[in-house]
């Protein structure tokens, strides 16, 4: 976990630190921050760094693309470094989230609405899919309890979706949660739906009259709903007293919201959904073919700038209200011509890391649908392949829509969610597919790439060191003491005194901190390096007893992208104490304003009983600057 520490405490530096940071919210890959000032949004930088696949602006929302370990680097910013896990707003400033175009704005906020619902969404698909192929073969009685049970299991989530969705909104929005739920929950609460013989049943409201619609499984009107209650509910929170601001908010949203719902914005929200629905079935009738070549094509090219959630609302309408969906067969044209893209180069490279890449981002591609490793890792990299991958989604996205392929639930386009797609259609899907995996594999080996372009993908950083539980001090004694020489000559600075919040506060790990008297680190251990950073600010060595230290040089240094910097070791050389590996200059430093201030951080403090940091004032490298104490039973 420290590498991942390591990892997530750098790319909060590299985004303007936690200040700048007013929201983060993830997918299945990436980190999405929104930021007060984009401009401190360092790129280059943070397409450098291991662990990360690919730094994105896209939309006035900063990516940061992760891969498979994306949820561990979200939770540590926000348990750990306190960033916001959600979309809300900060007093303090305006996002550049907030900016930018309308189309912008619309499809970053129907990310934010739409991601947090999506793992439910899917897992209850497979859920029903799974139900469908035992009740088709007679594996599962569907007049028995048994089935009855799942099936309440895998309808529960389409069937009040608007609830899943009103939370969401209200998150999105900036309106109280619970509030917004309820308000929602109005719509399937059964003395309402009571009111309804057949769908479009009039009714009134103080003489005026309301149309009766069928509200569960339904997305715009919880949407649109929980939109306009966001407002009412700053309006309200300006009119009413704070003494009772508590009660009458809420009364009054209901009061007002809930007629106002079911006289205009629901029957609006309805016959919109309906109006969409009608629109992709328009689409595929007049030509199913190009339909299915656009989306088979162009999906890849949403997934690039983020837009592709913006579909996610029409596909899960057509279920809604069809039961069945043409768009994501279409979509998994573009899945299968990445992997097969990936395919292609493991195929064809030369080199091993290369190849090994490629091997390993097929895999998530194949079996979970997670295509951005590829993406960003080879595709867009390398070029080349991603105008085979483009080629061959066209072609098998327009095989697929031209034989209205449909899927019965909303999941990611994978080998593990075929069952997904076992309607009367699901030959014609397979050949898709496989026609899209095969063209894009066979075009990428016969185009060829140039290797050269830019550096080689890099790993995921690996937990090198387990942590080991540390119980109360009563029942242990403390195993020899390791020491750790001074990295650098100077004066001794508590670590808390540290003007950097990151490290004053020791979330990356206990030590201490040096205020150098010559631009020379040395190493304070016998070990390995197991990270020097591409702007050689930083270094993490990995003792042979276990101890991973990083030796921060200066504070925000980051941003010289290396000048004034050498380092005189690589990634992986052991190393022995006193072993120079980095040098600087530090009069340039000072010239540049830059507090030179180094953070000599344990980052497996865990792992220890206690740290114990010299008493000099001044120390240079033949002096023990901490000793690390073990504990045993």
């Amino acid at each position: 976990m420290s590498n991942f520490r390591l990892l997530a405490g750098e790319i909060l530096e590299l985004i303007g630190g936690e200040k700048n940071v007013v929201s983060l919210t993830h997918c299945i890959t990436r980190l999405r921050f929104s930021l007060k000032d984009g401009k401190k949004f360092n790129k280059a930088a943070l397409d450098k760094l291991d662990g990360v696949i690919l730094a994105v602006e896209s939309n006035n929302q900063y990516q940061v693309v992760i891969g498979n370990d994306v949820t561990t680097v979200y939770r540590l910013l926000v348990d750990e470094f306190g960033i916001k896990g959600d979309a809300s707003s900060d007093s303090e400033g305006e996002a550049d989230g907030k900016k930018g175009n309308l189309v912008g704005r619309l499809f970053n906020k129907m990310s934010s609405i739409l991601v947090p619902i999506v793992p439910a969404l899917a897992g209850a698909g497979m859920l029903k899919a799974f139900l469908v192929i035992l009740s088709t073969y007679h594996f599962i009685d569907t007049a028995g309890s048994t089935y009855k049970i799942l099936a309440a299991a895998s309808n529960s989530v389409f069937y009040f979706l608007p609830l899943l969705l009103a939370f969401s909104c209200a998150k999105a929005f900036n309106a109280h949660p619970f509030v917004s739920v309820a308000i929602v929950g109005a719509l399937l609460e059964p003395t309402f739906t009571g009111l309804m013989a057949k769908q479009g049943d009039i009714v009134e409201f103080l003489g005026v009259p309301v149309v009766l619609m069928k509200y569960s499984s339904t997305l715009i009107p919880a949407i649109l709903a929980i939109w306009a209650y966001s407002y009412l509910e700053r309006l309200l929170k300006r009119l009413i007293h704070q003494s009772i601001e508590m009660v009458a908010v809420p009364m009054l949203g209901m009061l007002i919201m809930v007629p106002v719902i079911v006289i205009a914005v629901g029957p609006i929200g309805v016959y919109l959904g309906d109006g969409i629905g009608a629109g992709i079935a328009y689409m595929n009738g007049v030509s199913g073919m190009l339909t299915g070549a656009i989306l088979g094509g162009g999906w890849t090219l949403l997934v690039i700038f983020g837009l592709h959630w913006g579909m996610v609302p029409v596909m899960l309408n057509n279920l809604a209200l069809r039961g069945f969906d043409t768009i994501k067969p279409a979509t998994a044209a573009a899945t299968f011509a990445q992997a097969g893209a990936a395919f292609g180069v493991f195929l064809k490279a030369k080199d091993k890391k290369l190849k090994s890449f490629a091997l390993s981002s097929m895999v998530p591609a194949l079996f979970a649908g997670v295509t951005e490793p590829i993406v960003y890792g080879i595709s867009i990299k390398y070029k080349r392949p991603l105008v085979a991958s483009l080629i061959a989604g066209t072609v098998a996205g327009g095989f697929i829509g031209s034989m209205g392929t449909t899927v019965m639930a909303y999941v990611f386009p994978a080998l593990t969610t075929l069952p997904a797609f076992m309607t009367t259609t699901f030959a014609y899907y397979l050949i898709g597919i496989g026609m899209s995996f095969t063209l894009s594999a066979l075009l990428t080996y016969l185009l060829g790439f140039d290797e050269s372009l830019g550096e080689q993908p890099k790993a995921a950083p690996q937990n090198t060191v387990a942590s080991t539980p540390v119980t109360s001090a009563s029942s242990q004694s403390l195993l020899p003491g390791i020491t750790l020489a001074a990295p650098l000559n100077g004066t001794i600075v508590p670590l808390t005194s540290v003007k950097d919040a990151v490290f004053a506060s020791e979330i990356m790990g206990k030590g201490i901190a040096i205020f150098p008297s010559e631009g020379v680190v040395t190493s304070p251990v016998n070990g390995v390096v197991s990270k020097l950073f591409h702007s050689k600010h930083a270094i993490g060595i990995t003792s042979d007893d276990g101890v991973e230290v990083l030796v921060h040089v200066g504070i925000d240094t980051v941003r010289l992208n290396g000048e004034h910097f050498a380092s005189h070791v690589n990634e992986g050389d052991r190393v022995t104490t006193g072993q120079l590996l980095v040098t600087f200059d530090l009069e340039a430093l000072i010239a540049k304003g830059f507090d030179v201030t180094t953070p000599v951080v344990i980052a497996n403090t865990d792992d220890y009983q206690s740290i114990s940091a010299t008493e000099q004032h001044r120390v240079n490298n033949s002096n023990t600057l901490m000793t690390l104490f073990s504990a045993t039973v």
